[in-house]
């Protein structure tokens, strides 16, 4: 004879699996998650500024093979290719970035938040190991808040 509970057992058993898996099985890749919220293209503080030291530089977040992220740094007269390892977008709508700088040997968490007129502001920047170079908007060494940075179109990189 079969133990009545049997059905309830398996169930109880199943939903602790189910909510591990889920959150995975529904979060999408780190480039489906940073082009829903927009992040796909070249940024910059001036569009209209070759790349250059100051306030010409351009960041580029890029689909790669393998639907990898790249986030590429461009300062005219260098420039860099890092991998995006992880996106996720917070409840407040922050794109919560975590990513690898090979020249570093580093993996950085920052989060931006969408600002009005379409353009998109720094709101931390921190190490692994929680040292910030941003909080709260403001760059740590100085105290002065991050600026927006504009989508560059096509014609304007």
């Amino acid at each position: 004879m079969r133990n009545p509970n049997y059905h309830l057992i398996r169930l109880a058993l199943a939903i602790p699996i189910f909510l591990i898996l889920a959150p995975r099985a529904f979060a999408g890749t780190v480039t489906e998650t940073a082009s829903k919220w927009g992040l796909i293209g070249a940024w910059s503080l001036d569009c209209s500024l070759p790349p250059d030291h100051d306030r010409g530089t351009v960041l580029i977040y890029q689909a790669a093979r393998d639907d990898r992220l790249v986030y590429r740094r461009n300062f005219g007269d260098a420039s860099d290719d890092n991998e995006v390892v992880g996106a996720k977008v917070s409840a407040d709508g922050m794109s919560n970035l975590r990513v690898f700088f090979p020249s570093l040997k580093e993996t950085r968490e920052y989060g931006l938040m969408k600002q009005p007129g379409g353009s998109i502001r720094a709101i931390y920047n921190r190490s692994r190991k929680g040292e910030y170079t941003i909080k709260h908007g403001e760059f740590t060494a100085n105290g002065n808040p991050t600026p927006p940075q504009y989508k560059c179109t096509s014609a304007d990189s």
